[in-house]
């Protein structure tokens, strides 16, 4: 499949914040992150489900498809951001239209639970989305973090992707491929669904208040897939925040690369943290550990 990457955000376009996996429940940080982009160029359009609430979730799973198959469909959306992760998304992904993501295709970024989406949506339609912050956590603060900032709106304008590593090297080698991944729950709960490449790719990773046994449970069942058996040559780790025993992560790791042979780094800053980078998904990368650094192939 051919990757598409779409058009580049500039200033003047509309960004949808669209609410599709658990409620928000202070629209005040909604506001704030309305006022944030307005405030720098862009128009916003918040989608209804971002005032609405089902138990766990942001609204039902026909609502929530519903919208996010409209703001795919308005051509007058030019990017879509998930307002918020939370859980929701793996209820959604087999049932999406993507002939129809594939037809109008935009850019949609997210992370936490939007990592259903990313990697479903990048893997049926061929198009490039983004592990990116959001504006519920990221943008509807009282001050945004300018590391987060530089990187979306480079990223997302349209700057080649390049990440300098400065984490530990569990394993080092070289490895090229489709850079892919995200929140680890989330990929793990998506074992038995058509998500992963069906080429050489790059995993990263990230997760928050999950414990080492967790970790290392999470990866035996992503190992379960064939095109994590055949596929898988490199890993980069982003944080995993509020971890309970480092060693012990340190360890499940270094034991990977090893049995394995592909280059493990640590370092890529994203994840459930202030400061974080944009990181396209679908894209082709380079992974070298004796330079540490992380970079798209043109």
């Amino acid at each position: 499949m051919n990757i598409i990457k779409p058009k580049a955000l500039k200033v003047g376009d509309t960004i949808g914040f669209l609410s599709v996996s658990g409620p928000v429940y202070e629209l005040e940080r909604v506001d704030k992150a309305k006022k944030y982009f307005e405030q720098k160029g862009y128009n916003v359009l918040v989608s209804d489900t971002t005032y609405m609430k089902k138990d766990f979730l942001a609204a039902d799973d026909d609502v929530r498809l519903a919208q996010l198959h409209e703001f795919f469909a308005d051509d007058n959306i030019d990017a879509i951001l998930c307002t918020r992760g939370g859980y929701g998304a793996i209820r959604l992904i087999e049932k999406i239209d993507y002939n129809l993501l594939q037809t109008k295709p935009k850019i949609f970024a997210g992370f936490s639970d939007a990592t259903a989406f990313l990697a479903s949506i990048s893997k049926k339609c061929g198009l490039v989305t983004y592990h990116s912050p959001m504006p519920y956590p990221d943008f509807g603060c009282d001050e945004v973090s300018k590391t987060t900032e530089k990187s979306f709106f480079e990223i997302l304008g349209g700057m080649q992707f390049e990440a300098k590593l400065d984490g530990k090297v569990y394993h080092t080698s070289n490895a090229e491929g489709v850079l892919w991944g995200g929140n680890l729950a989330t990929l793990a709960s998506m074992v038995g669904t058509d998500f992963l490449p069906e080429e050489k790719f790059i995993l990263f990773l990230e997760d928050v208040n999950e414990p080492a046994y967790k970790v290392d449970r999470y990866l035996t069942e992503l190992s379960f897939d064939k095109n994590f058996q055949n596929n898988l040559s490199g890993i980069v780790l982003g944080e995993f925040t509020q971890l309970d025993e480092p060693d012990f992560f340190d360890n499940i790791f270094s034991a990977l690369g090893e049995k394995l042979s592909i280059p493990i780094i640590s370092g890529l800053k994203i994840g459930h943290v202030k400061d974080k980078i944009t990181v396209p998904v679908g894209i082709k990368v380079r992974l070298d550990s004796q330079n540490l650094l992380l970079k798209e192939i043109i």
